[in-house]
């Protein structure tokens, strides 16, 4: 089983505090605070952005194993993800996720291409284990 390891450290308290994240390999390094995640300030980062970034970045490479499995190499698989925070009872809730991809496959059928899309979101480790979002869609298309 393969380990990976992130660190955050919050001081202070909840909307006055401020609080760095970085991952264990020392490639993510970042900021974040009340104001960045609840606020409109600009200057550091959230942990829905990162949730987003895991998840683009698991559904891109896990949709192209399932195009590779085709005996087909995509010239590449571009995925936006948004990620929704809003309230449900009292608290804040991860309420929706947004994929958005584009991708560039020569010889995949863009009915088959769909197929394969939504068995990525189905089945790529970040979509098991954001399973409790109430709702997560992906839109995808395929350029030639």
């Amino acid at each position: 089983m393969k380990q990976h390891t992130a660190q955050a450290r919050w001081e202070k308290g909840l909307k006055d505090g401020k609080g760095n994240l970085s991952t264990g390999n020392g490639q993510i390094k970042a900021s974040y605070s009340f104001d960045t995640r609840f606020g409109e300030a600009k200057d550091g980062t959230t942990p829905e952005e990162l949730i987003g970034a895991a998840h683009a970045g698991c559904f891109s490479m896990f949709l192209s194993a399932l195009v590779g499995k085709q005996n087909i190499t995509p010239a590449y698989i571009e995925t936006t993800a948004k990620v929704y925070l809003g309230e449900k009872d009292g608290g804040p809730l991860i309420q929706k996720i947004e994929l958005t991809t584009e991708a560039s496959i020569d010889g995949l059928e863009d009915a088959d291409f769909q197929k394969l899309v939504q068995e990525a979101k189905a089945n790529c480790p970040v979509s098991k284990a954001l399973a409790a979002v109430p709702e997560v869609m992906v839109q995808a298309s395929l350029k030639k």
